[in-house]
Order: structure tokens, then sequence, then C-alpha cells
């Protein structure tokens, strides 16, 4: 399964995170997923929990969001929102687009414990 080994990377990134900030537990991670990116988010949450087991993150809320599909015009320069199976310029229709967002996997909050005077218990 693709997206346990995707878990099992984020949360090498989590507890590097958490270390650095002397954290005892993660509470909440936030991620950014477009859907371009290749990871299915149904899926992702279901290999959390085992990826997760034994870690400062076992017990964190796996939040996901959805990043929008954004291209970029060759013809106008115009950066608009699309879908993902028709990635035209919004502005002028035209179908030569650079993507710009919608295919990344992001990191983009973490909710950390971390003891009142910041060193480990």
């Amino acid at each position: 399964m693709h997206e346990l080994s995707v878990c099992l990377a984020l949360l090498d990134q989590v507890e590097a995170i958490a270390r650095q900030h002397h954290a005892t537990r993660v509470e909440r991670i936030v991620l950014r997923i477009g859907p371009l990116s290749g990871v299915e988010a149904p899926l992702l949450q279901n290999a959390y929990p085992l990826a997760a087991a034994g870690t400062v993150a076992e017990k964190a809320e796996l939040a996901i969001e959805t990043a929008p599909v954004r291209v970029r015009c060759r013809e106008c320069d115009a950066e608009s929102a699309a879908t993902p199976n028709r990635l035209l310029c919004g502005q002028c229709g035209g179908f030569r687009t650079d993507l710009i967002g919608g295919d990344e996997m992001l990191l983009a909050h973490l909710e950390l414990s971390v003891p009142e005077d910041g060193n480990t218990p």
C-alpha cells in the first residue's frame, strides 16, 4: 500500500519536528493534499493508525485539507483555478497551461504538547 509508506515518511518528519521542540505528544497533524498528488486521502487516513503506533503521534488527529488545482496560462499569463481533468485557463480558455498547484502533499500544521519549561520530563 503506497499510502502506508507515505504515512511512515510523514511520521519521520513529524517526529523530527516534535524532537526539535521537545514535545511529549503530537495532538494534531494537518496535511494539505492536492487531487493530482497521487495520494488517496481515505487510504492515508486508514493507514495512519498503523504507521503512528508507538510514536509521539499515536493519538494525534490527522486532518486533511484539499489543495486546489491551479494553472498558469502560457498564452495570457493568468493564474486560475482548474479541475483535475480540465487544466484550462480560467481567463482565456487556453489549453497551454502549466500546473502550479494541486499536485502537492504538504505538512501544513502541527499541534504539539510541550512541557511548561520546554524540556523533556
